[in-house]
């Protein structure tokens, strides 16, 4: 099966649901795909190859608006003057503009169109829309149009003349439902773990900062919704019956006030030289101080928009054989209850330090869980065994067709 697909992100993407699960496994069950985008601006010079197919690219201005309409006529050019006896199928990711062209096209070359919603975007626009207010001006009237026009596109137009969608979560395939899609003609595909990369042999952080301290870990952004100061209120808890405890955040933010907020708050809390600022590292190198740690955190706000996602922390984590510690995020807790693996509280300083101390002096149930998560991540999230189940799906689609 051959599909052109056309996605919102850049080539090449730091997205592991496209670059290891299109890009290395889905080839090996006989799925491949022509890559349609923008090449990445900072790699202009290099040369870009798609390991699943073609990567059909095109070079856009630095400029924001430049790039949206460079990348939209390049998708339209390759939509009208392609060869479709070379595709099963088209699919677009995250885009309801081109969507609604690439439909069109497809019931003229009679090709299924399928849709991949990895984010609610539009409900995303308002959202932050509503945030800004209307003082913002047209930082508050240009997203708040355009997603609003852009949910009403998705959910009347896009989904329900869609063969097949795409979700990534059961949480997702959920609410999406409630939106009048029906459950039948969609299937959720959660994050998983390119299991090659993690389970090689991976030599504890040597960071000298750690000698001699009780690890706790954090992977991933440090963004104002994140809510990581709650992981400093947890650190002060902590520190009173595990003074050698010390925190390793592998990750950054853009928002250059909001790092210098998350500063000062760790330094008013006193906790400032119990944390290891990393900054932004290659996968390789945070995966290091993962494995020089004897917990993992998955710390996941609740609300409308990340309960449908399917964070990727926990099971980097468990596939490195660590135990984690999390909250209730429902796909976070599906993966506890399945796995075994996790420690599963509420999003509150209090909570986290409790079962994060009971963990530190729980030597068997570390061990346990440790063993626990890695088999769970074998058998159901790694992106071998995501592959294999997605590509089952293409299978089917495209076997009813004949």
């Amino acid at each position: 099966m051959h599909i052109l697909f056309f996605t919102s992100e850049q080539w090449p993407t730091f997205r592991a649901d496209l670059t290891i699960l299109f890009g290395k496994y889905l080839p090996r069950f006989d799925v491949t795909c022509d890559l349609v985008t923008e090449q990445d601006t900072n790699d202009l010079l290099k040369p870009v190859a798609w390991p699943a197919g073609k990567a059909l690219l095109c070079k856009v201005p630095k400029n924001r608006a430049g790039q949206y309409l460079i990348k939209f006529l390049h998708q339209c050019k390759v939509l009208v003057t392609t060869n479709y006896s070379h595709y099963q199928a088209v699919q677009v990711r995250d885009m309801t503009v081109i969507a609604l062209l690439a439909i069109m096209v497809c019931k003229i070359k009679k090709k299924p169109f399928y849709y991949w919603l990895s984010y609610p975007q539009s409900e995303g626009q308002v959202q932050r829309a509503k945030a800004r207010g209307v003082g913002a001006g047209m930082r508050y009237w240009f997203p708040l149009i355009q997603g609003t026009i852009g949910q009403y596109l998705l959910y009347k137009i896009i989904l329900p003349n869609a063969q097949h969608v795409f979700v990534q979560s059961e949480t997702m395939l959920q609410m999406v439902a409630q939106r009048g899609i029906a459950k039948e003609k969609m299937t959720p595909v959660p994050m998983g773990v390119d299991l090659q990369a993690a389970q090689q042999k991976l030599l504890p952080s040597d960071n000298p900062l750690l000698v001699n301290k009780r690890v706790l870990v954090y992977l991933g952004t440090l963004d104002r919704v994140r809510q990581i100061e709650i992981l400093f209120n947890m650190l002060a808890i902590v520190r009173e019956s595990i003074p050698n405890i010390m925190l390793v955040l592998a990750g950054d933010t853009e928002d250059k006030a909001h790092r210098a907020w998350l500063e000062q708050e760790a330094r008013s809390l006193g906790v400032m030289d119990s944390i290891l600022w990393t900054g932004w590292l290659p996968m390789q190198e945070a995966w290091r101080y993962v494995a020089a740690a004897e917990i993992g955190l998955s710390p996941i706000p609740r609300g409308y928009l990340l309960d449908m996602g399917s964070p990727t922390k926990a099971i980097e984590y468990m596939a490195l054989g660590l135990p984690v510690v999390m909250n209730d995020n429902p796909d976070q807790a599906l993966v506890a209850r399945e796995s075994g693996a996790a420690t599963c509280v509420p999003l509150d300083a209090k909570s986290f330090a409790t079962a994060i101390t009971h963990l530190l002096n729980d030597t068997e149930a570390k061990t346990t869980m440790q063993t626990k998560g890695i088999e769970y991540v074998n058998k159901v999230r790694g992106y071998g065994q995501l592959a294999i189940n997605l590509s089952s799906t293409y299978h089917q689609l495209i076997s009813k067709l004949s």
